[in-house]
């Protein structure tokens, strides 16, 4: 029983990273702890192979519906990769012990929750100023032969990579994704849509929780059957997740989600 209702929340796993293009990693890391009864050193490098793989599987429908965009992810990747393989690096350290990561990763939880809720409680009136803005920043820049998101790097300068780098930290020392702090920067620094800032992010969790995951290979020893179920568990949510985002707006799910991970961080903070 414990076995299936890990493999239904592996699924879950997918379907997150689907529909909101993050949470992966939030739900991966106590499933792995508290379900299948991992370490928490090995569950953080395992959800960084499991998240990894999926995201890069889920992926793939967006950019079919057009919705990756290629030439900013390949300014927020190479910085946020190597600072997924810094974060994991930082866990080799003896003074770092698994109670200190699981406290961080629970205090990240905390503040995933807390900007999922408010982002979607001020959804609306942000998101008409932000349309109000991007309307004048294209009448702008199109006489200049500039797109907006050209325009938006352009004006933003090392903002993108930076944010990359220490999104990237963040992902290699507490094994979270990061979707929740990656999709906002795409879409407010990179200027690109929603659900196009959805795809791209998962291109960019994909390659940076490769890294992530080759700088705790040294560290742990690693139940690759269960990597591999999962995995497959999580890419068929994954490719459902991608196919809703057609029927169903993320940002409608993204309250709701916060409450959960923040019930689920308080269990983390508590279980440590």
């Amino acid at each position: 029983m414990t076995l299936i209702i890990g493999y239904i929340l592996a699924g879950c796993i997918g379907l997150s990273l689907g529909l909101i293009g993050g949470g992966g990693s939030i739900l991966a890391v106590p499933i792995l702890i508290y379900v299948m009864g991992v370490a928490p050193k090995a569950a953080i490098a395992m959800s960084l192979a499991i998240v990894g793989i999926v995201s890069l599987i889920g992926a793939i429908p967006h950019w079919l519906q057009g919705n990756v965009n290629l030439r900013i992810a390949a300014i927020f990747a190479p910085a946020a990769m190597v600072g997924a393989y810094l974060g994991a690096s930082l866990a080799s350290f003896p003074f770092i012990t698994e109670t200190f990561q699981l406290i961080c990763f629970g205090l990240v939880m905390v503040i995933a929750s807390v900007l999922m809720i408010r982002k979607d409680s001020k959804s609306s009136q942000k998101q008409k100023a932000f349309s109000a803005k991007k309307s004048d920043l294209s009448f702008r820049h199109q006489s200049k032969g500039l797109t907006l998101p050209s325009a938006c790097m352009h004006r933003h300068g090392l903002a993108i990579p930076l944010e990359g780098l220490g999104v990237g930290i963040l992902t290699g020392f507490v094994g979270v994704g990061g979707g929740f702090a990656i999709i906002p920067a795409l879409v407010l620094l990179g200027g690109i849509p929603m659900k196009e800032a959805i795809g791209t992010s998962l291109l960019i969790i994909a390659f940076k929780s490769a890294t992530g995951f080759l700088g705790y290979l040294s560290q742990v020893e690693l139940d690759w059957n269960l990597v591999s179920s999962f995995t497959i568990a999580a890419s068929l949510g994954t490719l459902a997740g991608a196919y809703l985002t057609g029927f169903i707006d993320a940002k409608n799910l993204q309250k709701g989600f916060g409450y959960f991970v923040l019930a689920v961080a308080v269990f983390v903070l508590i279980k440590r």
